[in-house]
């Protein structure tokens, strides 16, 4: 055993800090991975189990309810609720960021919580354990300092800035896939199909090439037909979906519900300007790119092109200097 020991980059006394370490480290990545599973198996759980919520709620089923808090018992979930973590005046604001970055499981709020208050400690006692104990890259007592305080900090706002760019990512793809999928709505309608089997169809069709809009599609199309009022799950869409286009969606299948407007001739409407829109914006991306490359192209750019030019010249230069001594 003390020759096991022998070979350890640090001192044996340290063991129990090294595994306390790990073993945090171990929970922060199975509370990340519990939040970050996707796939379609997955998706397709998620959407079923808010089928079976949504009816329960309809139904007045609290023997389920019941259940259901049984079988979220868990760490993070206890931890939470001691701390009540849960009934604080952003809960609603966190929830709602984490549908709209496509976080939708049942204990995703939980998970976000207990990683969020978990995940400064944790990068704390890392820190010390790196910069203090172990040092690593041998810095004085001032820089170990500032590295453990920056860590620390990092580990309280990393969950914050994860989800913010998680959501951003998402919306970008659902911006980029409204004006198809809007086209797809279009042919359903004029076919003849409701609005719910329309949504249906469409989310069928974009499962591959858009799985973000199906899934939105999906479940909203499973709140139309639950919820007691058509209009809550549409404006859940737009709850969910926080963009310009969706709430136009939203706004002409409203219309079309109130007062029975031809919805096949709005969204043609509403895709043609969504299409024109993305087009724009890609123009103005790619008029935006000379002044982007300005600065890459001076650093980078020109002073090896004037090696390159300049260099020849001044070597000759030198060699006939020589040549005169």
């Amino acid at each position: 055993m003390n020759t096991l020991l022998a070979y350890l980059p640090f001192p044996p006394a340290d063991l129990p800090i090294v595994l306390a370490a790990l073993a945090a480290g171990f929970a922060a990545l199975a509370a990340w991975s519990g939040l970050t599973v996707r796939g379609h198996r997955v998706r397709a759980r998620d959407l079923i189990a808010r089928r079976t919520e949504l009816r329960a709620r309809m139904l007045g089923d609290t023997r389920r309810r019941r259940s259901e808090g049984k079988a979220m018992s868990g760490v993070a979930l206890s931890v939470v609720q001691r701390l009540k973590l849960l009934q604080g005046q952003k809960t609603a604001e966190v929830r709602l960021q984490l549908a709209q970055a496509g976080i939708r499981t049942r204990d995703a709020l939980a998970i976000y919580l207990f990683f969020k208050l978990a995940s400064a400690p944790l990068m704390g006692v890392l820190g010390l354990l790196l910069f203090k104990i172990l040092n690593v890259y041998h810095m004085t007592d001032t820089q170990q300092l500032i590295a453990m305080v920056g860590a620390i900090l990092a580990g309280f706002m990393g969950p914050g800035i994860w989800l913010k760019n998680k959501k951003s990512k998402r919306l970008n793809v659902l911006r980029k896939a409204i004006p198809d999928g809007l086209d797809l709505l279009v042919v359903c309608v004029e076919a003849g199909l409701s609005t719910d089997a329309a949504l249906t169809r469409v989310a069928k069709e974009t499962e591959r090439s858009a799985p973000e809009l199906s899934d939105e599609l999906r479940l909203t199309a499973i709140e139309l037909g639950f919820l007691p009022e058509r209009r809550q799950a549409l404006d859940g869409l737009a709850r969910r979906v926080d963009l310009p286009a969706v709430r136009a969606l939203v706004a002409a299948l409203l219309q079309t519900e109130k007062y029975g407007t031809p919805l096949a001739t709005s969204l043609r409407v509403l895709s043609a300007e969504f299409r024109t829109e993305r087009l724009l914006r890609a123009e103005e991306k790619a008029a935006r790119l000379p002044a982007t490359l300005t600065v890459p192209m001076v650093l980078f750019i020109l002073p090896v092109l004037f090696i390159v030019i300049i260099g020849p010249g001044i070597i000759s230069v030198i060699d006939s200097f020589k040549t005169l001594r």
